[in-house]
């Protein structure tokens, strides 16, 4: 496995540097090019088994759409290894590359082959892509009753396993960090599936406490912030365990319990979302739900090579199980 150190190396950075980059440390000034170094050597060196070869493409094109803006995506490695899995089995295809930001004008997304949207997106903005291109799959949204295909992780059963991990090690005051958004147009808010699973799951069961649950965004700051109030406001009666909705949450909850000097996994335990390659770096390591994001990524296009090639009238939504990896966060 790689370490601090050799991803220090490959960013030409140092060690201390890396690991306060991963950390999401306020207070370090660095720039916004070093950060970048730096997430993409620890994505790199988490998953590159192997050096492609280089090869012309000649397959056709095929549109990239992202929700995020390229800086946003590296706030949040769960969308960039989506990427990065779809242009790893694009280029084994042979087809060009086209990425589209949010920031980016759609008109990028003229004249494809196909085109493969990443994130949440309102109706009216499924709707647009529909009149660039009809060869269209979406990756991380459950699109069926748009008549799309999809792909997606299997978010109830990651919710029950981690509730039931917790439970089993007699942490049953248990908490969530989740997180808010909405499309980018602000047509539609999103309820984090994971605040709907584990409300429904922990009701179930007779344990479910709103008191125990904070809603902030999907960053280490906010998983900070929601720490720190849940801190001040329950003392005592602070969870045995917190839920976090992603890996940059469940960084951010770590910092603000190791300022409170409450021990990690010992007084609370930690498990995020995502499992992405900075949870196993962090201090403790961060327990996490591995998402297969590369996998993801590959499926998606497999689907929209088939959409492509044979015409495919009927739509699929693909589900992928996820894993949970212990690592220190965690009992």
């Amino acid at each position: 496995m790689a370490t601090i150190k050799d991803i220090a190396a490959m960013a030409n950075v140092s060690s201390a540097t890396v690991s306060r980059v991963l950390n999401y440390d306020k207070t370090l000034s660095v720039s916004e090019e070093t950060k970048k170094r730096i997430f993409m050597a620890a994505e790199k060196l988490d998953y590159l088994t192997k050096r492609k070869q280089k090869k012309k493409n000649v397959g056709g094109t095929i549109a990239i759409i992202q929700w995020y803006t390229e800086q946003e995506e590296l706030d949040d490695l769960y969308y960039y290894s989506i990427r990065t899995g779809i242009e790893q089995r694009l280029h084994e295809l042979k087809y060009n590359v086209r990425r589209v930001f949010h920031n980016d004008s759609l008109d990028r997304a003229q004249d494809v082959d196909g085109i493969i949207a990443i994130g949440k997106y309102s109706d009216d903005e499924i709707k647009r892509f529909e009149k660039i291109n009809t060869n269209l799959v979406f990756v991380d949204l459950n699109t069926l009753a748009f008549n799309h295909s999809c792909v997606v992780p299997d978010i109830n059963d990651a919710v029950t396993e981690v509730i039931d991990y917790f439970i089993d090690h007699g942490q049953n005051k248990i908490g969530l960090l989740a997180g808010e958004e909405s499309t980018n147009d602000g047509q539609k808010d999103i309820i984090d599936p994971r605040f709907t699973s584990f409300k429904n799951y922990l009701t179930d069961l007779s344990l479910y406490k709103s008191k125990y649950v904070y809603v902030g965004e999907f960053t280490a700051k906010s998983g900070y912030e929601m720490m720190k109030q849940a801190i001040t406001e329950l003392g005592n009666d602070l969870p045995h365990a917190f839920f976090a909705a992603n890996d940059s949450i469940g960084i951010g909850a770590m910092r603000a319990l190791q300022e409170a000097n409450i021990k990690i996994p010992e007084e609370v335990g930690i498990i995020s979302f995502n499992d992405t390659s900075i949870a196993k770096y962090v201090y403790p390591s961060l327990s996490s739900v591995r998402v297969y994001t590369k996998q993801m990524g590959i499926e998606a296009v497999n689907r929209l090579k088939s959409i492509i090639e044979n015409g495919d009238e009927y739509c699929q939504m693909i589900t992928l199980k996820t894993k949970l990896i212990l690592r220190d966060s965690s009992i």
